[in-house]
């Protein structure tokens, strides 16, 4: 259980700070019944929670887990007005399920990637819109934040990261500018980084459409929070929590999430896994999901018009057979 914090965040913040996404269609798809058990993997500030402990009823409980300690604020607001029970675990969401007993949970959700409550607050450093200390870690207590990657791997290590986890066309020389900066002076916030991104990159790339510094960021931060480990073992760990019937649903923001949670589902909603040209099955495998969204379901236009974050999420959802 997540200790007492001397953390504060005023009214006005946490009115404010989140916005969920997609919940109508996720809880379209989930369908939350009363007196069940719910998970909530990224519980942020607690947007996709309360809709869901809305539908669970006074028998039901619903477990919220997150790195981030400053969730507890939330976390104490939804526990006054939740009508069923609710509990909250400081910690990655793997390793909370990871804990729990097999078949012993209805649904389990994520909503991955960083919560607006850490982008607006600009000493968390994850974003790339306002200069602050370069620093993207989740739960403030990692050992390692994204200075520490920028300052001390060398020009390939780093090139590998922008070009794997943020598919950063140009990789390679983002990370010899860096290791150029560097050299004169540690890199220690984003504005200093965003500024060596700029200007390395060629000039009509510095135009084109969104922030040149996204994709760099997305890299660090996926690698600072291993979030990519953390979703795989996090979706073997939720569909083993699951009880037949139970459902299991992600919200992903990149093409990387998605294609591991779209494969994820594909895989265990496969029936025969036989080599092409065998006259008959012998391998005996059986579907153990079915998948609910043949496509991922994406925001509507008047969602996006009013959070503007929300333009790349992508739902998808399965049930446990």
């Amino acid at each position: 259980m997540l200790p007492q914090t001397s953390l504060r965040v005023s009214e006005w913040e946490m009115t404010l700070a989140h916005t969920p996404v997609l919940v109508e269609e996720l809880l379209d798809l989930l369908r939350p019944q009363a007196g069940e058990v719910a998970i909530d993997c990224t519980f942020g500030a607690g947007g996709h929670a309360r809709a869901v402990a809305d539908r669970l009823g006074a028998d039901g409980l619903l477990i919220a887990c997150d790195r981030d300690p400053q969730v507890a604020e939330y976390f104490r607001d939804l526990e006054r007005t939740a009508p069923c029970e609710t509990r909250l675990y400081h910690g990655n969401f793997a390793d909370v399920l990871a804990g729990m007993r097999d078949a012993s949970v209805d649904m389990v959700y994520m909503d991955l990637g960083v919560s607006s409550m850490q982008l607006d607050r600009r000493e968390r450093g994850f974003s790339y819109a306002y200069d602050a200390p370069l620093d993207m870690r989740m739960d403030p207590e990692a050992p390692l934040s994204a200075a520490d990657l920028v300052n001390t791997l060398s020009q390939d290590e780093l090139a590998d990261i922008f070009r794997r986890y943020g598919e950063e066309r140009y990789a390679k020389e983002i990370a010899r500018g860096i290791v150029a900066a560097r050299e004169k002076k540690p890199l220690d916030t984003t504005g200093e980084l965003v500024a060596v991104i700029k200007r390395t990159i060629p000039t009509p790339a510095r135009f084109a459409a969104g922030n040149p510094s996204r994709r760099v960021f997305q890299a660090l931060r996926i690698v600072v929070n291993d979030e990519l480990e953390s979703l795989a073992r996090g979706l073997e760990e939720a569909y083993r929590v699951l009880r037949p019937g139970g459902r299991l649903a992600v919200i992903s923001f990149h093409s990387l999430e998605d294609r591991m949670v779209k494969e994820f589902f594909r895989g265990h909603a496969a029936g025969c896994i036989c080599p092409p040209g065998l006259p008959q099955c012998v391998c005996g495998h059986e579907p153990t999901m079915q998948v609910l969204t043949r496509r991922p379901v994406v925001p509507r236009a008047m969602e996006v018009e009013v959070n503007p974050r929300s333009k790349s999420a992508k739902l998808r959802v399965a049930v446990k057979l």
